[in-house]
């Protein structure tokens, strides 16, 4: 029974040294003096402001990408014990003790270093030559830009880890289909597939492209997979001999299993992956922060302190004589309250047009006493709120009552002072003129589950829409002149124009009104409310408005000074000077190796035009390749070609600022297609023993040169030692060939 511990016990292992030796040498290039310089670079102010968010638990807002990516420079903060206390306020500000430099630029360095050895996995897998592997990852390796931004606390690098990850899971698990499909490192390469496709997409919205790309080439072999006559034979081996007779129907469950498996992993996993960076990130920043006022008053309040510290224990209910502010839902240009004042518009405009001469009704970025209503039955006269309170409901007619000058919201067919398409909303005041109030608004409550729901605090969103003309109160967003303060215009818009955000409205603050005379409804409306209510959001709920507000929001367009365009990229047109050393001439640029660009430019164009050659050619059944050499072709034109173009087409239908590294990602796929392309050259177009001869030592001629370019650029990749005026000028090797072109 106990025979087996009479022998020892075994373990081999398969270790690729070329593997090893990469990644030592991965991680030496990106760690060596990690923490050097000691100082903000570039877009390490923008990161480590959000990083300081996370450590003091603080909401923030950043609509350039999903969180996962932050959270990645967060946790290397956590690890060094960064408490968050750092003002990161501008470029070269020299870095306090107490900020953990080294660890904060580890994760990305650790992608940055581990993309080495990965590139090499990916050609192998692809069927390539350990060699033709192994020049891709030394590529990789001593590319200046690529080591630049990995060293830095930057996204970028951990884009390209997750990236590869994804592309070369994909390949071990699509190998390993062949020899033991559903066995667990199938599965382990499937699922991981999945999980590193949503931490792309988790890291940058660009993640997505990768991803499809990956689905695209996952969907093309699940068609082929339907009819592949030698998985059905299989599938009827493991079903059962003896179920001969229901064989087809044993083999159309394999092939439904295998479909299954990967909509499961390339669909249904990432997107839970994708929520739980979410869920994480908002478990995480549970405090009221600096970025509140962008989110609705619901997301507000589900925050602990702000807005959550105001609402808190407030009535749930609207009811007939509740006192409410109210906050427009669409919150552009600004988030901004309805708002009234004694003010009035202007008899007649600079153009020449005439008002009402009534009240203003504005929206107000700012909260204030003149932005509280009062929401009163049109029958009855009283202004307090019943025992027990009568709530208000969809469809219900009310009229709104300024709280501190006690007149109505009112419109009427009086062109707006801004907007002269839309009708004009003010508060009416009886001039004893042929102009009748017109004050009575139906509710309608757009997040409404039945046509019964009562009007709630911060959860409703409604709408008010204008009983006479049908016109819906809205925020135009237009500024007022002087004359109105520089507030913001509110209008009466056509019901026939259709809906928009910004005539949504949601009740923030709420008290129910117990005063019914003025002056003391004036002191009421001055104290804070103390009824006790509390109320929760729901995770999906916060999770779908931050994300429609991360889609939806739009970046700071400025240009910038190292701002560029795709078509500066391919051959290096421009450059980033990241940081520059405040005493010595020592700096880092963001500065590509420009043989490497150049050739991975040109292998592309070359694989394009031998594809198409053979494309044409298998057309006319001649077949230059024999099809295992065919489909590895084809493959790695799919994924190598396929994610430089997915990774960099799309740039020219953005209208973003865009800078040099949104490269870099498209560019590794292109590095990683460029010794495919000369071992195809070396192995199918050189046609004697001479050719192949004289093609390699071109080649390592070629290696040698890039070699020597990315030693050249090294003080300027590393910034770790001070450059003379000579040594400066004899970099600028750009400068000098414009100069030449110009010249001649």
């Amino acid at each position: 029974m106990l025979g087996f511990l009479q022998r020892p016990v075994v373990v081999t292992a398969d270790i690729n040294l070329n593997v090893v030796a990469l990644t030592a040498v991965g991680l030496l290039s990106r760690l060596w003096q990690l923490a050097y310089p000691r100082a903000v670079v570039f877009d390490e102010v923008y990161y480590g402001q959000y990083i300081s968010f996370y450590m003091k638990r603080i909401f923030f807002f950043d609509g350039s990408g999903p969180p996962f990516g932050h959270m990645l420079l967060a946790l290397g903060g956590y690890l060094g014990g960064f408490d968050g206390n750092f003002l990161w306020n501008r470029i070269g500000a020299e870095y306090s003790t107490n900020v953990p430099v080294w660890s904060l630029r580890l994760l990305p360095a650790l992608a940055g270093a581990l993309s080495v050895p990965m590139a090499y996995q990916i050609v192998w897998e692809l069927g390539f030559s350990h060699c033709a592997a192994v020049g891709a990852a030394l590529l990789i390796l001593i590319e200046n830009a690529l080591i630049t931004q990995s060293r830095l606390m930057l996204l970028e690098s951990a884009l390209i880890f997750f990236n590869l990850l994804a592309v070369l899971s994909y390949l071990k698990f699509s190998n390993s289909q062949k020899h033991g499909p559903f066995s667990p490192s199938w599965w382990f390469w499937l699922v991981l597939t999945g999980v590193a496709c949503a931490c792309a997409v988790g890291i940058k919205y660009v993640g997505v492209f990768t991803y499809l790309l990956v689905l695209g080439v996952a969907a093309v072999h699940a068609w082929h997979l339907i009819g592949d006559q030698t998985l059905s034979n299989v599938g009827a081996d493991v079903l059962g001999r003896a179920r001969l007779a229901g064989g087809s129907g044993g083999q159309g469950v394999r092939v439904l299993c295998h479909l299954l498996a990967r909509a499961v992993a390339l669909l249904v996993i990432p997107v839970l992956v994708y929520l739980l960076f979410f869920y994480v990130h908002l478990l995480v920043l549970c405090r009221s922060g600096p970025h509140d006022q962008i989110m609705s008053s619901a997301f507000q309040a589900s925050l602990e302190g702000g807005l959550a510290r105001i609402t808190q224990g407030q009535p749930l209910e609207v009811a007939y004589g509740s006192q409410v502010t109210l906050k427009n839902a669409f919150g552009q240009p600004v988030p901004c309250w309805l708002h009234s004042h004694q003010s009035t518009y202007p008899v007649i405009y600079e153009n020449g047009r005439g008002s009402s001469h009534q009240q203003q009704v504005t929206c107000y970025p700012f909260k204030d006493v003149n932005n509280w209503w009062i929401v009163k039955d049109p029958g009855r006269h009283q202004l307090v709120v019943n025992n027990p309170p009568r709530p208000v409901r969809h469809g219900d007619v009310v009229q709104l009552v300024h709280g501190m000058t006690t007149r109505l919201l009112n419109t009427h067919d009086v062109a707006a002072p801004l907007s002269p398409h839309s009708q004009e909303v003010s508060c009416y005041i009886d001039y004893n003129v042929s102009m009748p109030a017109q004050n009575l608004w139906r509710l309608d409550i757009v997040n409404r589950e039945s046509d019964t729901d009562v009007w709630k605090t911060i959860l409703s969103e409604v709408r008010f829409v204008h009983v006479n003309t049908s016109a819906i109160l809205k925020l135009s967003g237009a500024p007022l002149p002087d004359w109105g303060f520089r507030q913001l215009e509110v209008v009466g818009e056509q019901l026939s124009r259709g809906y928009h955000g910004s005539t949504v409205w949601s009740v923030e603050e709420h008290r129910y009104g117990r005063s019914q005379e003025q002056k003391e409804r004036e002191l009421e409306l001055h104290s804070p409310t103390q009824t006790d209510v509390s109320r929760n959001l729901s995770f999906m709920a916060r999770f779908s408005e931050l994300q429609w507000r991360m889609l939806t929001v739009r970046s700071d367009d400025s240009e910038h000074k190292y701002s560029s365009t795709p078509l500066d990229w391919v051959m290096l047109d421009t450059n980033i000077a990241y940081w520059l050393h405040p005493r010595t001439s020592a700096q880092i640029h963001l500065l590509g190796n420009i043989v490497i660009w150049a050739s991975a430019s040109l292998a592309t164009l070359v694989y394009a035009l031998l594809f198409i050659w053979y494309l044409f050619r298998r057309r006319r059944r001649v077949c230059d390749l024999p099809e295992d050499c065919w489909l590895r072709w084809a493959l790695a034109g799919a994924l190598c070609a396929g994610g430089w173009a997915v990774n960099y087409v799309p740039f020219f239908m953005m209208e973003k600022t865009l800078f040099l590294y949104h490269y870099l990602p498209a560019l590794t796929f292109q590095i990683l297609l460029l010794p495919v392309v000369l071992e195809h050259i070396s192995d199918h177009l050189c046609r004697s023993q001479l050719q192949r001869s004289l093609f390699g030592a071109l080649v390592v001629a070629w290696f040698a040169s890039a070699c020597h370019v990315s030693n050249t650029l090294r003080p300027l990749t590393y910034g770790d030692r001070s450059l003379s005026p000579s040594e400066l000028k004899a970099l600028r090797w750009k400068d000098s060939w414009d100069i030449l072109i110009r010249k001649y």
